[in-house]
C-alpha cells in the first residue's frame, strides 16, 4: 500500500485558498465528504431520537453510526461511547463525578506535560473534595515524562492519574500502557488525553490500558465535538449529575441534553474518510489501523524534512524530543523574533502555524517559554512536501 498524499489532498476544499497549514493541531481542515454528511443531515428530517416518526428514527440511527464508528476508530465497544460538546467539558464532567467519592487526603496526579484541558479540571475537581493535586514533572531537556516521573508522586492514596498520550505543544509520547500500569497498581484510574494522538496513528484502548480515552474530532477531520471511550462496566458504576427524565441507561445517562446530529454524521464520515486514506478491504476497524499505520509513515517523512530543514538554519531553537519518537509536531524559536512576530511573518508568506503555548501552560512554563510560548507546525493528512519547502523557506527567510 502506498500513501497518495494527491489524492487526499483533492478532497479538501479549503486548500484550494493557497495556503500551507501546519495549524492542524489546534484544528484540522475538513474534507468535502464531512461537510456533505453535515449538510445533508441539516437537510433532512431530524427530530429527538425515538422509534416512531421517521425523522426520531433517522436521529437514532445517526447516533447509532457514530458510536459504532468511534469505536472503530479507537478500538473499543459502540457501548462506551460518549458524546459531548468537547474534551475539556467531558474532562470536567467526569472530574465532578469521580470527585464524589474523593476526600481530605486522597491525591489526584496530574502532569507539566498536559495541556490544561487534562490538568485544571482535576485540580478543580480536587479542591473540591478536599483532595490534594500532585504534579509529574517532565524533563525540559528531552521533553520526555518517563514512568519513574509519574511513579515518584504516586500513593496509596491516589485516585486517578491524568495524562496525555502525547503533548499537544511537543509531541512527547509518554508510555501510557506503563504509567496506566503503575496507576492500578496503586489502586488509581488513569484517564487519558488523547485529542492529539489520534490524527496521528493507530489507537488501540485496549493496549493503552487506560480507563477513560478522550479525544476530539475536529482535529482528525471532523467537526467541532469531542467524544470519551471507557469500557461500558466502568460507566456503569458511575453516576453523574443529570436531569431526572434523562436516561438513566449507559452512555446516555453521560449525555446531556439532545445530541449534535449533524456532527455526529460528520463525525462518522470523518472516521470513513481515515479508514480509506489508502485502499484496502476488510472491516472499517482493519481499514483504519492499515490506513493509520501508512499516514504514521508519511508524516513522520515529512517530520524528518522539517527537523533536518530546521536543525540546518541558524538562530532556530528547536524543543522536544530529539530521538523523534513523538507525533509530527515541532515546536521551535527564533533568534531575534518573537514568536509574535514568526506567526505574522509566515502567515504573510502564506504559511499557517501559529505560535502561543496552546493552553499547555504548565508544559510551556516548565521548558521556561513563558506566556509568549513558541512556533508550533503540525503535519496532518493533507501535507505534502511542497508544504514543508514553503515553511522552511520562509523560516529562513525570517531568520536572516
Amino acid at each position: 500500500m502506498t500513501y497518495d498524499v494527491a489524492a487526499v489532498r483533492a478532497e479538501f476544499p479549503a486548500l484550494a485558498e493557497g495556503a500551507a497549514h501546519f495549524d492542524g493541531p489546534g484544528g484540522s481542515q475538513t474534507p468535502a465528504v464531512v461537510a456533505d454528511a453535515i449538510a445533508a443531515t441539516l437537510r433532512s428530517a431530524v427530530a429527538n431520537r425515538g422509534t416512531v416518526t421517521r425523522a426520531e428514527l433517522r436521529a437514532e440511527e445517526i447516533v447509532a453510526a457514530a458510536r459504532s464508528a468511534a469505536a472503530d476508530l479507537v478500538g473499543g465497544q459502540p457501548g462506551g461511547i460518549v458524546f459531548g460538546r468537547s474534551m475539556t467539558q467531558l474532562t470536567y464532567d467526569v472530574a465532578r463525578t469521580l470527585a464524589k467519592r474523593w476526600g481530605p487526603g486522597d491525591e489526584v496526579v496530574v502532569t507539566r506535560l498536559d495541556h490544561d484541558a487534562n490538568v485544571r479540571p482535576w485540580v478543580h475537581a480536587a479542591a473540591a473534595a478536599g483532595a490534594t493535586p500532585r504534579f509529574a514533572d517532565f524533563d525540559p531537556v528531552t521533553a520526555k515524562l518517563a514512568v519513574a516521573d509519574v511513579e515518584a508522586v504516586l500513593s496509596p492514596r491516589t485516585r486517578l492519574v491524568a495524562v496525555t498520550a502525547a503533548s499537544n505543544l511537543l509531541g512527547t509520547r509518554p508510555d501510557v500502557p506503563a504509567i496506566a500500569a503503575a496507576a492500578r497498581g496503586v489502586g488509581a484510574l488513569t484517564y487519558v488525553d488523547g485529542v492529539h494522538l489520534t490524527p496521528h496513528d493507530v489507537v488501540d484502548v485496549a493496549e493503552l490500558a487506560g480507563d477513560f480515552y478522550v479525544c476530539s474530532p475536529y482535529k482528525f477531520l471532523g467537526p467541532h465535538h469531542g467524544f470519551l471511550y471507557a469500557a461500558p462496566a466502568l460507566l456503569e458504576t458511575l453516576e453523574p449529575d443529570k436531569l431526572a427524565p434523562m436516561p438513566d441507561t449507559v452512555p446516555e445517562r453521560f449525555e446531556l441534553g439532545t445530541l449534535p446530529y449533524e456532527l455526529l454524521a460528520g463525525t462518522t464520515a470523518a472516521i470513513d474518510f481515515l479508514a480509506d486514506l489508502v485502499p484496502g478491504a476488510g472491516s472499517r476497524r482493519e481499514r483504519v489501523v492499515a490506513s493509520m499505520t501508512e499516514l504514521a509513515k508519511h508524516e513522520a517523512v515529512l517530520l524528518d524534512r522539517i527537523d533536518d530543514g530546521l536543525a540546518a538554519l541558524p538562530g532556530v531553537t528547536r524543543y522536544g524530543d530529539p530521538s523523534r519518537r513523538r507525533t509530527p509536531t515541532t515546536l521551535f524559536n527564533v533568534a531575534g523574533r518573537s514568536p509574535a512576530e514568526m506567526y505574522q511573518g509566515l502567515a504573510d508568506r502564506g504559511v499557517n502555524a501559529p505560535a502561543g503555548t496552546f493552553y499547555a501552560l504548565e508544559c510551556a512554563d516548565r521548558l521556561g517559554l513563558g506566556t509568549a510560548g513558541a512556533v508550533r507546525a503540525g503535519i496532518a493528512p493533507y501535507t505534502d512536501e511542497s508544504d514543508v519547502d514553503r515553511l522552511l523557506n520562509a523560516v529562513a527567510d525570517l531568520a536572516r
